[in-house]
């Protein structure tokens, strides 16, 4: 694995389980977690205030257990739970439990869920409320909020059923001399550009995020280290081969990259990404243009 661009610091396991199928989920409206995605990946899952419950939300007008969703075959259900506010299916309260349809609107006390159904993915990344609150502007990819949210999702659910959990931390080398020669305009084309050309590599299922500036983050759901490093590498790669053309301007950009997985010492989900920025000024400081794992 080693080479003249890479820095072995933490190897991981080998294990990697491949994804599922992308799932149904709910799209939260209302509240101080607008825009935030609700996987409906389980069998049955309660929606509450609770802490115990699978979906949690933290709003005093809906019930400790409120409702829950079940899933029947390619059908999924919502049922109220005896709530004290009601469980309402576009606007009208459900007494027993009833089939959700893709685009229902469903209302627990003052909180609102958009339902998206099992296959219809790219309408939740085409939705208005989803995306002013989980977009990034100048990249058209997941911003911070929505990175920070995810990472404590996707720990959560490493350690429940032991999946590995890693994530890439990568920034462009001497971007700061990019804008300086060239202008920001360049500048903000090489940025929207850049994840173009990472989407165009990773998985459906990996969270590829802008952390801010010129640092991206892509949280990889059950995934290895190793895996994770190649698909760092390959990222590297491309962009070292790779021209930019903005504005008339021929420009090489070239990364550095940290890799993390999730291991027990790391006792908070913040942890994971402080792991991989440490790689990543490793990377940094080792001559740029490569991978620390």
């Amino acid at each position: 694995m080693a080479d003249d661009k890479t820095i072995i610091a933490d190897p991981g396991s080998s294990i990697f389980n491949p994804p599922k199928k992308s799932a149904a989920c709910l799209v939260q409206y209302s509240g101080t977690n607008l825009g935030k995605r609700y996987v409906l990946d389980q069998k049955e899952m309660v929606v509450g205030r609770a802490p115990t419950v699978e979906i949690v939300v933290n709003e005093q007008s809906v019930s400790r257990s409120h409702a829950q969703c079940l899933q029947q075959g390619d059908e999924i259900y919502v049922a109220d739970l005896g709530s004290s506010n009601g469980t309402y299916v576009n606007d009208k309260k459900i007494s027993t439990r009833q089939v959700l349809r893709d685009g229902d609107i469903i209302r627990l006390g003052n909180i609102v869920f958009k339902f998206f159904a099992q296959g219809n993915i790219e309408n939740v990344f085409h939705d208005k409320i989803y995306r002013m609150a989980t977009i990034d502007v100048g990249t058209n990819i997941f911003n911070k909020k929505y990175l920070v949210e995810a990472l404590e999702t996707e720990v959560k659910f490493s350690r429940a059923y032991g999946r590995p959990l890693s994530i890439i931390y990568f920034d462009l080398d001497f971007f700061k001399k990019v804008n300086d020669t060239y202008g920001h305009g360049v500048g903000d084309g090489i940025l929207r550009d850049s994840a173009t050309l990472v989407k165009s590599i990773v998985r459906k299922e990996d969270i590829f995020c802008r952390y801010g500036g010129e640092e991206f983050v892509i949280l990889l759901p059950a995934t290895d280290a190793k895996t994770a490093y190649e698909l760092a590498e390959r990222i590297r790669t491309t962009f070292e081969s790779h021209k930019f053309d903005i504005q008339g301007h021929q420009i090489k950009q070239t990364l550095s990259i940290g890799v993390s997985q999730l291991n027990p010492k790391m006792t908070t989900p913040e942890s994971l990404l402080e792991d991989a920025d440490k790689k990543l000024y490793q990377s940094k400081t080792g001559g740029r243009n490569r991978v620390t794992i």
